[in-house]
């Protein structure tokens, strides 16, 4: 047999399938760095944004799909960010117990039951949504034990910071075959204009990391940017970045410099519990988290009262200003998705690719779809 030549990893060995691919924050973050991708979205309103972003697109439930659908050959990275509704932990225990069952069903899928007898049993829970974080890692061990494919490589999940038992599951399931780190991300910590904390998970396959030079222990990414402490003056708590302080949090002001300044954001909603307490953010500050609500949030400025653009909304979550949200339900897609500066960031790590240069990563403000409306085609490219 001939000996396998080590290599270092290059975008154009990667292809990822994106479940739950919403208007694409993922992909386009893989797009900058020149990894190809195809997205599984059913959403009426996402996929007609990712169409006319002519990024590619299975429009199905990812309960209709499987890994070795033709659209998806070729594909050796798996990404994804199931629905989290169900795993608040607000209410009445309700996400404590959806996560009680989630973990369960995580060990019956390791103990390889049967997949048509744990559907049947996901079927029946009170919202069908929670089985849909199973999804991802029915996925990877059908990859694994199909002796007609061959495993991902790489993973990479992220959700609200409720799922990270669930990733933590994830990880002690898939110890055998891959290495893996897991942990809450603050994604002003990464340039996102934005306090948001995500749980993510990402992942490499042993064997893969093994014939890969010069490609560093996996490891999730390093910040580069501060964490943002309310008004408390500016102290550099990071570790050096290259021989420098970590950058200081990027504030909405600097996101939307087309916007004049001072202006205050007033959430619509309150904070604490107190409906009456609404919380407040001014232009010298990262956003708050941007939910599916932020279109409803005052901005008063020296100019008057008014609301936030998509295009300005999207930025916020680091989307290009030009990108073509379109579709219902546009501030529910912006509040759903994955910001794309962070999805550089995590799905670098995960492919050992180094963190992203300022080039790939200014390719995000400046993006442009470059075929609209194109994006129905799901198959992806032939490699090179």
């Amino acid at each position: 047999m001939t000996p396998v030549e080590p290599r270092s990893p290059h975008p154009a060995h990667f292809r990822i399938v994106d479940l739950f691919a919403g208007p694409g924050g993922l992909d386009i973050a893989a797009e900058a760095l020149g990894v190809p991708s195809v997205g599984v979205e059913w959403d009426a309103g996402a996929y007609a944004t990712r169409t006319e972003a002519g990024l590619r697109t299975v429009h199905k439930d990812v309960r209709e799909c499987k890994p070795t659908d033709p659209e998806f050959e070729g594909a050796n990275v798996l990404a994804g960010g199931p629905p989290c509704q169900t795993f608040t932990v607000a209410g009445h225990g309700a996400g404590r117990r959806a996560l009680d069952t989630v973990l369960q069903f995580v060990q019956r899928l390791v103990d390889r039951e049967k997949w048509a007898d744990i559907a049947a049993d996901l079927d029946a829970l009170e919202d069908e949504r929670t089985g849909l974080v199973l999804q991802p890692l029915h996925w990877i061990l059908e990859a694994i034990d199909n002796p007609d494919l061959d495993p991902f490589h790489a993973i990479v999940l992220e959700q609200v910071p409720a799922v990270l038992p669930v990733w933590e599951a994830y990880a002690k399931a898939l110890s055998d075959e891959y290495e893996t780190d897991f942990d809450i991300l603050h994604t002003e910590e990464f340039g996102v204009p934005q306090t948001r904390r995500r749980a993510v998970l990402i992942a490499r396959r042993r064997d893969h990391a093994a014939v890969s030079t010069g490609v560093p222990p996996l490891k999730l990414p390093e910040p580069t940017h501060q964490r943002y402490r309310s008004r408390a003056t500016l102290v550099d708590d990071g570790l050096p970045l290259d021989g420098t302080a970590r950058q200081k949090w990027v504030s909405m002001g600097e996101a939307l410099p087309e916007r004049p300044t001072p202006f205050t954001v007033i959430s619509n909603y309150g904070t604490g519990g107190d409906p009456k307490a609404r919380g407040e953010r001014t232009s010298d500050q990262p956003s708050a988290t941007v939910t599916g609500k932020i279109s409803r949030n005052r901005v008063v400025g020296p100019t008057g009262t008014d609301r936030f653009t998509f295009s300005e909304a999207g930025r916020l979550q680091t989307f290009p200003a030009k990108y073509p949200w379109t579709g219902k339900d546009i501030s529910q897609q912006i509040g759903n998705a994955v910001p794309p500066r962070l999805g550089m960031h995590i799905i670098s790590a995960a492919l050992g690719l180094g963190r992203p240069s300022e080039d790939a990563l200014n390719l995000l403000a400046s993006w442009e779809p470059e075929n609209p409306r194109s994006g129905t085609a799901a198959e992806l490219p032939s490699e090179s």
